[in-house]
């Protein structure tokens, strides 16, 4: 976590273990009737999110959570506009699941995923879905 030195905002650092799961997986894949084609796909699939763990950024404000590339702001979604949220997996490589008054998001967790729970927790507690 890094926190912003004049502000309470706090950027969730980048965690590279789903896609070096999907990699792993798509070294599993090589054996299939089809090869090299699955282990290309999916080897490449997790390149691609490799990369974007290291260039997107997600950082909480008070009222917001921000998604960046690089210096460039792609997303603001304010909390007050969020219905609820849930992190599957969050012990594997999961996926971030949160509602808006507008629209549902489904974001695989390219972030250290305790410290994205703890900033969760800290923000909209009081949205967070029970487990089934």
């Amino acid at each position: 976590m890094t926190p912003s030195p004049q502000t309470n905002n706090v950027i969730i650092r980048p965690s590279p273990r789903l896609p070096l799961a999907i990699f792993l997986l798509s070294a599993c894949l090589w054996p299939l009737p089809l090869s090299p084609w699955p282990t290309l796909v999916v080897g490449l699939f997790s390149v691609f999110l490799l990369v974007q763990t290291y260039i997107l950024k997600l950082e909480f404000s008070e009222d917001d959570l921000v998604v960046w590339r690089g210096q460039e702001e792609l997303r603001r979604f304010p909390f007050s506009e969020w219905m609820s949220w849930r992190l599957f997996a969050p012990w594997l490589p999961g996926l971030f699941y949160f509602r808006e008054t507008k629209s549902i998001h489904f974001l695989p967790i390219l972030f250290n995923p305790k410290e994205l729970q703890e900033q969760l927790e800290r923000r909209v507690g009081h949205l967070q879905q029970a487990k089934p």
